[in-house]
């Protein structure tokens, strides 16, 4: 009889640690792959937590490289990355995380894991439809439900320390901090906390648009007024510097290996 494998998307994120624990704890690591993609703009903190993460919980750690960061796809794609389109996380997440497994595993013996939790069901609902026939579950949306302290806490516990960002108050552990899906109240705390990070994605970004020749694309929206319009990284921090707030509610969400972000720009 061949054996089960048990895929667990391996982000670098507490919930995907947490999720890879429960089908070790459930079935062993026998069959056990713990895939991560790297987007190779990763804080440098994630390196190390992952494999400390992949330690504790055993099987097989593979890591998966496009070979490109975020800005050099939207380089060849001639797009700029935001929150409603984002072609880094499907080139750099979604398609070689799908093709691994293709090449790989047997739909009719492999479960694929990810580290959602139970207040994302929603998310659950939306990937199994686009994964099928492949069978997926999200451990961490079944009881004992935690909350995301909960799973630092038992990180804690095992002797591993949390990811940095983590305790710099960042609500997820990719793209060094960053997000093309993230908000200004998001961006407005990495400007805050890491600087020299924020000033790399506003670099970035301005070189997009000069190559495509477009003042009108920015990663960030400006919605004042009732009307949404692009806002520059460069503006949007000229306005924080000068004491304006901006959206402090506006956090967005990091989803990339999970949702298919491929809306309307």
């Amino acid at each position: 009889m061949a054996v089960h494998q048990r895929v667990v998307n391996f982000s670098g994120g507490v919930g995907s640690w947490a999720a890879a624990r429960r089908v070790a704890d459930r079935y062993g690591t026998e069959g056990l792959t713990l895939l991560f993609a790297d987007t190779r703009i990763e804080d440098q903190d994630l390196y190390r937590f992952i494999q400390q993460a992949a330690a504790d919980v055993g099987g097989t750690f593979v890591r998966l490289r496009d070979g490109r960061t975020p800005w050099e796809v939207f380089h060849d794609e001639r797009y700029l990355g935001n929150s409603r389109t984002d072609p880094c996380s499907k080139l750099l997440k979604r398609v070689p995380l799908d093709r691994w497994r293709v090449e790989n595993c047997d739909p009719a013996h492999t479960t694929l894991y990810i580290g959602i939790d139970w207040t994302e069901v929603h998310r659950l609902d939306r990937l199994r439809p686009r994964i099928a026939p492949w069978q997926v579950e999200a451990p961490m949306t079944e009881a004992p439900y935690l909350s995301k302290q909960q799973m630092l806490e038992a990180l804690s516990a095992r002797g591993i320390k949390p990811p940095r960002l983590y305790e710099m108050g960042f609500p997820h552990n990719n793209c060094g901090g960053g997000c093309v899906k993230a908000g200004q109240a998001h961006f407005a705390h990495l400007l805050k906390m890491i600087p020299k990070r924020y000033a790399e994605w506003e670099r970035e970004e301005q070189k997009m648009r000069d190559y495509l020749e477009r003042d009108d694309i920015a990663i960030l929206r400006d919605r004042t007024g009732g009307k949404s319009k692009p806002l520059s990284l460069k503006v949007f921090r000229e306005r924080v510097q000068q004491g304006e707030l901006g959206d402090q509610h506006e956090w967005g969400g990091c989803g990339c290996a999970l949702d298919d972000g491929e809306g309307e720009p």
